[in-house]
C-alpha cells in the first residue's frame, strides 16, 4: 500500500510538473501577444509612430537639467524642463510603447542648441524643442550624451521599435548674445517668408531672427571661426576635419554649406544606425537638397548594416518622411507653391505628414478610410503619408479640449497610412495651458501622474493600447486595402499582402451595446475561428457572421491562429 501511494504520489507531482509548464508557455505566449506578434513584417506604410519633445516626456537624468547657464527666466513653458534621452530609455526598456503598440518612435532633435535665449514678446525662450542649432556635430548636454542616443537606440531596436531622428537643414538657430550669427556665405537674414511663390518660401528667413542657410548655394565655404574655436576647445578640432575632408573627398560635392550639414546628419546614422529622419521644414529648401540628404543617408545605413550584421532589423531601406507644412493627402504626390508644383516624392522621401487628417476627422468612419484607402493605392501608389491629430507646432488639433479621446484614438489608429501618435494623445495630456502663448501650450510635460491616478485617463489610456496593439500587429490596418462590409453596424476589413505574408482583419464601430451581431460574409467563411482583441473573446463564423455580446462599442477581429 505504500508502495502504491509513493507511486501515486509522484505520478501526481509528475502531472503537477507538466502543468505548471504548461502555465508557464500559456504566461510566456500571453506576454508575446501583448507584445509584437511573431513573423509581423515591419511595414513603415503601416508604422505606429510616437512623436514625443525629449524635453518634456520623461526626466531620466536630473543631474544634466542646466547647462550653459541658461538660467534666466522664461515664459510660461518656454525653458527646459528636464526631459532628457535616458528617460525616453526608461521608457523604451519599462515597456510603455510597446504597450502602446508603438513600433517607432520620433524625438525632437537633440543636436546642441543656442545657449542663449531670445525674447519675441513672448518671455525669454530657450531652444528646448531642439529646432536651433548651435552645432550639428554635438548632443546638448540638457540632453544627454552620445552613449545616451547609442543606448536608446540599442534599447528601441531591442524591442522591435524603429528610431526616428528630426533633423533640421533648413536654418542655424537665432542669434543671441552667446550665439553670433553664421558667416554671410553660410546664412541669409533677410527677407522674411511671404509663402505666396516658390522663391518667397525658399529663400527667406522663416521668421525674423532665424538665419537661413543658403541651401541653394554650390559656392564652397570656409567652417565659421566660431566652430572651429569650439571644436579646439573641446579638443576635437583635428578630428572634425579629417572627417570632413574624408567626406568631401569620398563624395566630390563642394564644399558648400548644405553639405557639410548632410554629413553631420549622416553621422548619427554612420555611428548609431538609427533608422529614418523625419525632416523638418521641407519646402523651405530647394528639393534637390533632400535628394542628396537621402543618397547620403542611404549610404550610411548601408555602411552601418555592413558593420553591424548582428544589429540588423530587417531588409528595410531608410526611410524619410518630410514636413512639407500643409501638405494634405488630396494633393496627392505634388505640393503647389502657387506659381510651381513640387513633388517632394520624389526627391527622397517615402512618406509626407498629413495636416489633412484633423479636419477629415469630424467626418464619418467611412467617408475618411475609404478616401484615404483609395488615395493611398492611386495616386500615392508605393509612397505615404503620416497621419497625426495632435502635434507640437498645429494650433488647430482635432479636439483640442480633449473632450473626444475614444473618437481621436479611432480616427488616427485605423485610417490607412501611417499613424503619429502625439506624447500625451493617449493620456489626455493638457492642451490648454494657462499663460502660455502660442505652440507652447501644446508643450507642456506628460502627465505621468494623472495616468498613474486618475482612473478615466486610465481608461482612455487603456483604449489607445488595445488599438495600438491590434495596429502594429497587423499591417493591413494600416497598409491594406479597405472595404466596408456591412453599414449598420458598421463593419469593415483589411486586406494586404508582402510576399508570402498576407494579413486580413475585420473591424466594427459605433457597434451597440449588449447582443451585436457582425456581417463578416464574403471576407471570412463559415466555420472560421475568429478573435477579437479588445473584448478577448473568440468566436466562429455562422451564417456569414459573428456574434458578440458585451459593453464595447467596438470589435478587433482577427484569424485564431
Amino acid at each position: 500500500m505504500k508502495k502504491l501511494l509513493a507511486t501515486m504520489s509522484i505520478i501526481s507531482l509528475l502531472v503537477g510538473c507538466k502543468q505548471a509548464e504548461k502555465n508557464k508557455q500559456k504566461e510566456v505566449q500571453v506576454v508575446e501577444n501583448k507584445e509584437v506578434k511573431k513573423d509581423v513584417p515591419f511595414v513603415w506604410e503601416a508604422a505606429n509612430v510616437y512623436f514625443l519633445l525629449t524635453d518634456r516626456f520623461n526626466n531620466g537624468n536630473p543631474e544634466n537639467n542646466t547647462n550653459f547657464e541658461r538660467t534666466e527666466e522664461t515664459g510660461v513653458l518656454r525653458g527646459f524642463e528636464g526631459g532628457d534621452i535616458q528617460g525616453i530609455t526608461q521608457k523604451i526598456e519599462d515597456g510603455y510603447f510597446t504597450d502602446l503598440g508603438i513600433n517607432a518612435i520620433w524625438f525632437t532633435p537633440v543636436v546642441e542648441q543656442i545657449h542663449g535665449a531670445t525674447n519675441e514678446g513672448t518671455g525669454n525662450t530657450y531652444g528646448y524643442h531642439g529646432y536651433w542649432a548651435k552645432d550639428w556635430t554635438a548632443i546638448d548636454p540638457n540632453f544627454g550624451t552620445r552613449k545616451d542616443l547609442e543606448k536608446l537606440v540599442k534599447s528601441a531596436h531591442a524591442k522591435g521599435i524603429r528610431v526616428l531622428l528630426d533633423v533640421v537643414l533648413n536654418h542655424t538657430g537665432p542669434v543671441t548674445e552667446k550665439d553670433p550669427v553664421w558667416p554671410d556665405d553660410w546664412v541669409r537674414t533677410n527677407p522674411t517668408c511671404e509663402f505666396t511663390t516658390y522663391e518667397n518660401t525658399t529663400a527667406c528667413t522663416l521668421v525674423d531672427n532665424l538665419p537661413d542657410i543658403l541651401t541653394e548655394s554650390d559656392e564652397p565655404v570656409e567652417l565659421p571661426d566660431a566652430l572651429l574655436a569650439k571644436w579646439k576647445k573641446e579638443g576635437r578640432l583635428s578630428q572634425e576635419l579629417d572627417e570632413l575632408q574624408l567626406f568631401f573627398e569620398r563624395t566630390g560635392y563642394p564644399r558648400a554649406p548644405r553639405f557639410y550639414i548632410i554629413k553631420w546628419l549622416t553621422d548619427y546614422i554612420n555611428d548609431f544606425g538609427v533608422d529614418g529622419f523625419r525632416v523638418d521644414t521641407v519646402k523651405h529648401v530647394n528639393e534637390n537638397a533632400w535628394a542628396e540628404l537621402r543618397k547620403e543617408a542611404d549610404y550610411a545605413f548601408e555602411t552601418w548594416k555592413k558593420k553591424h550584421k548582428d544589429q540588423i532589423l530587417d531588409d528595410n531601406t531608410f526611410y524619410m518622411v518630410g514636413e512639407v507644412y500643409n501638405y494634405g493627402i488630396s494633393s496627392g504626390r505634388e505640393f503647389n507653391f502657387g506659381d510651381k508644383k513640387v513633388d517632394f516624392f520624389n526627391h527622397g522621401f517615402k512618406s509626407l505628414i498629413n495636416f489633412e487628417l484633423k479636419t477629415d476627422a469630424l467626418k464619418d468612419y467611412e467617408t475618411i478610410f475609404k478616401k484615404y484607402s483609395r488615395l493611398l493605392h492611386t495616386k500615392l501608389k508605393d509612397k505615404s503619408v503620416m497621419n497625426y491629430l495632435t502635434s507640437h507646432d498645429d494650433g488647430s488639433p482635432f479636439d483640442k479640449e480633449r473632450k473626444k479621446p475614444y473618437r481621436a484614438a479611432n480616427v488616427l489608429l485605423l485610417t490607412p497610412g501611417a499613424s503619429q501618435v502625439y506624447y500625451g494623445d493617449e493620456t489626455s495630456r493638457n492642451l490648454v495651458i494657462e499663460g502660455a502663448e502660442g505652440d507652447a501650450t501644446l508643450r507642456s510635460f506628460m502627465n505621468w501622474e494623472e495616468l498613474d491616478s486618475v482612473p478615466e485617463i486610465q481608461k482612455i489610456h487603456k483604449h489607445w493600447q488595445k488599438l495600438g496593439q491590434f495596429r502594429r500587429n497587423h499591417p493591413a490596418v494600416g497598409a491594406g486595402k479597405h472595404k466596408r462590409l456591412a453599414k449598420s453596424p458598421y463593419v469593415f476589413s483589411r486586406t494586404y499582402a508582402q510576399g508570402d505574408f498576407k494579413d486580413k482583419v475585420v473591424i466594427g464601430l459605433d457597434l451597440p451595446k449588449g447582443k451585436k451581431s457582425l456581417w463578416v460574409k464574403g471576407f471570412f467563411g463559415d466555420g472560421t475561428k475568429l478573435y477579437d482583441t479588445y473584448s478577448e473573446t473568440e468566436v466562429t463564423v455562422n451564417k456569414g457572421k459573428v456574434i458578440l455580446e458585451n459593453d464595447f462599442d467596438i470589435a478587433l477581429l482577427e484569424l485564431v491562429e
